[in-house]
């Protein structure tokens, strides 16, 4: 049983790791205009490396602060999908999340505290009572973010459960140090930048540089600062201090991975 509650223009966005050769995202699509057609619905990006929560995370986490308080997210990167991981749907200040319970929207609420959670277990807002082992984003996500973004009510979708009861992911914290600061790469973008979990407000105004893979790399503004092929350290638009290289691949050139450690120090 599907509602409408309000037909005024709503946003949905949706982020998974599908890829675009198959007929996933589609899918989800269409069910979500089966509900309603009037919502807006924004893909974010469903060319997340499969099963890769982690990056899921990062990309979120970044992308939300963009839309307008209401907007629903709905995020399908489900490697349990089948198992006992719960399926939620969290109201924090911005908006809803939609999704697994597998640490996916724990970049999110690092910055903005869920304010409710429920465990989706309301079967009136799901496609099937029935839904498929290998397909929640059809049969379980999707609907609900639809609902959701037409005015249902979240503690209407199933049991409240304690935000605090959340999966995180174990994303090492960065620390000040006498010199500087430590952290590690939580993320990997298209172009090889490593993207750290050292805020940009650390080196603000400051002379710096980046410790990693025996290398001492200096911190510049623009990619422009050195010459083609050389690597170095900045602020990406996201806000994170990152290591690139200008017109190259870092990570291809560096080989670092998921959480190994870097230091910026200021001089």
């Amino acid at each position: 049983m599907y509602t409408n509650q309000i037909n005024q223009q709503q946003l949905v966005t949706l982020l998974s790791d599908f890829g675009d050769r198959d007929v996933y995202v589609g899918i989800m699509k269409g069910i979500i205009a089966q509900i309603n057609r009037r919502l807006t619905v924004v893909d974010l990006t469903h060319q997340i490396r499969p099963q890769d929560i982690k990056a899921a995370r990062f990309c979120l986490m970044n992308a939300y602060p963009y839309f307008p308080v209401g907007t629903v997210h709905v995020a399908v990167v489900d490697p349990g999908v089948g198992s006992k991981r719960r399926a939620i749907a969290v109201e924090f200040a911005q908006g809803f999340l939609v999704g697994p319970d597998n640490g996916i929207f724990s970049g999110v609420l690092s910055q903005s505290p869920a304010t409710c959670a429920v465990e989706l277990t309301n079967l009136n807002y799901w496609r099937t009572p029935q839904p498929s082992k290998t397909f929640h984003g059809r049969d379980i996500f999707a609907p609900i973010g639809a609902n959701l973004a037409s005015g249902v009510f979240l503690k209407q979708l199933g049991q409240e459960i304690d935000p605090a009861s959340l999966v995180k992911l174990d994303i090492s914290e960065c620390k000040q140090t006498t010199t500087g600061v430590v952290g590690c790469i939580q993320y990997i973008d298209n172009f090889g930048n490593l993207v750290s979990n050292i805020p940009g407000s650390y080196v603000q105004g400051k002379t710096w540089s980046v410790q990693a893979a025996g290398l001492s790399i200096p911190g510049c503004e623009t990619y422009s600062d050195v010459n083609m092929g050389e690597i170095i350290a900045l602020v990406g638009s996201h806000g994170w201090v990152e290591i690139a290289i200008n017109s190259g691949n870092a990570n291809l050139q560096l080989q670092l991975d998921w959480q190994e450690t870097l230091q910026v120090v200021l001089t």
